[in-house]
């Protein structure tokens, strides 16, 4: 998406030499992901892949390219280094698995690289901003702070899981309704386990209802995402979340059912204005990566649907639709985002765009 000539964003970076920037964790999905939503990027240039020892040494032109989307041509030509603190741009975006990426990127945010990840191992870290630049932009308060307590030259920041980043978008709108529970069940896409992910017999006209550790993350990152910041920390928001996480047959795209209540009574309207007029820093910026409304509601009965609405804005915007009475919260309805784009390394490289904005990444 262009950025506007005429945001604060734009001016900012308008006569200014792109900023190199590093993946760590370059050959899996997310990181190839990483790869082709830089590609043009106006901010941003890839000049440093790192990866496992498996693929560190070769051409990443070499190794498998499953997007398609065509390998852009200089990055292509790159040689995949080995994950070594203190090597490569200052910063980096981590699509690294959890089983290393908390040693890893800590190791980098001590050497002075800022990381900016979507792995698990730091998001509930008090000290590590767990970032939706649309909903709690004044949680990076809390880098200086870890910087200092961590003794780190650089620093750590974070998104969310990808059905989180769904679910805390459409809450944050509803926010000032007075969130009290919220009920939700997700029906996540193949692409959200990576590659080679789920095996065929067990994906192929079926629904596995059960993935391992991700309810606690829906039930627990929210809650930080909603807080508050206050005397250095995050108070946690106290609405109560309970999920059920499923896997089904749809390449990209999580769907979610979702039931909410308030301690207010907002009206049908009440909440589809709440939807339409939700936006944040990045829209006021004019961001590269930001969606021009993060929340769009569709009015037809049978949307969102993968097939058709997952793309809609890059796959940065989050789709909603159903809005209807729910007998037991008060009101219900179906949420729609991109996991790998909006969810994974779309909504990083949106995280660094803010940073950048703010001036933290000079």
């Amino acid at each position: 998406m262009p950025v506007s000539s005429s945001s604060p964003g734009a001016e900012r970076f308008a006569s200014r030499p792109r900023i190199d920037v590093g993946i760590l964790g370059a050959t899996g999905t997310v990181g190839q992901q990483f790869v082709a939503l830089l590609a043009d990027h106006p901010w941003f240039r890839v000049t440093w892949l790192a990866a496992s020892e498996r693929s560190a040494g070769k051409s990443y032109g070499d190794l498998p390219w499953r997007l398609s989307e065509p390998l852009p041509a200089h990055v292509a030509k790159l040689t995949v280094e080995p994950l070594k603190a203190g090597l490569g741009p200052q910063l980096v975006f981590s699509a690294l698995d959890s089983s290393v990426a908390g040693e890893a990127e800590a190791e980098f945010a001590a050497a002075g690289h800022w990381v900016v990840s979507n792995a698990r191992n730091h998001r509930m870290d008090p000290l590590v901003p767990l970032l939706i630049p649309e909903i709690n932009p004044d949680h990076l308060r809390l880098v200086p702070l870890q910087k200092q307590k961590k003794n780190w030259k650089g620093a750590i920041v974070t998104d969310p899981n990808c059905s989180t980043i769904v679910l805390s978008i459409a809450l944050a709108a509803l926010r000032q309704f007075d969130l009290q529970r919220v009920l939700v069940t997700t029906l996540q896409a193949l692409s959200g386990a990576g590659y080679p992910g789920v095996a065929s017999l067990d994906a192929t006209a079926n629904v596995i209802p059960f993935i391992d550790g991700e309810e606690p993350k829906l039930e627990s990152e929210a809650k930080k995402i909603l807080g508050r910041f206050s005397s250095g920390s995050i108070e946690h928001h106290p609405v109560t979340i309970s999920a059920t996480t499923t896997r089904v047959p749809v390449v990209h795209g999580h769907t979610e059912s979702v039931s909410v209540e308030f301690g207010q009574n907002p009206s049908r309207d009440d909440i589809l204005a709440a939807f339409r007029d939700f936006s944040g820093p990045p829209q006021k910026l004019g961001l590269p990566s930001a969606p021009p409304r993060p929340v769009v509601y569709l009015d037809q009965p049978n949307r969102p649907q993968p097939r058709l609405d997952v793309d809609r804005d890059g796959g940065m915007s989050i789709q909603v639709g159903r809005l209807r009475p729910c007998p037991v919260l008060g009101h219900k309805f179906v949420l729609l985002g991109h996991n790998v784009i909006r969810g994974a390394a779309g909504a990083a490289i949106l995280n660094a765009e803010l940073m950048a904005a703010d001036g933290m990444l000079d």
